[in-house]
């Protein structure tokens, strides 16, 4: 399985097709699956750290990122990455 690491930078399309990077923050696992709190290094070099906006994804088997689409799952990823990074 393919591992996602934190400080890895990552580019994404967004939805007007210009390239966005991305730097992993935090990952944790859960359930056999790994998950990536992420933020746009813009933001990151120049907000605070309260301010930076997070996403978490799936790191998917083959090291491919997804969003994650199920509402329950995604409740579960949140709380562990606030009780990750609260300690």
């Amino acid at each position: 399985m393919d591992t996602v690491e934190v400080g890895d930078l990552l580019l994404i399309e967004d939805e007007n097709g210009q390239e966005q990077e991305l730097e992993v923050l935090a990952t944790a696992e859960m359930d056999g699956r790994q998950y990536a709190a992420v933020g746009f290094t813009e933001d990151i070099e120049k907000e605070t750290k309260e301010e930076i906006e997070l996403f978490f994804l799936r790191v998917e088997e083959d090291g491919e990122l997804s969003e994650i689409e199920d509402d329950e799952e995604f409740e579960a990823v949140t709380s562990a990455f606030e009780s990750q990074m609260e300690s």
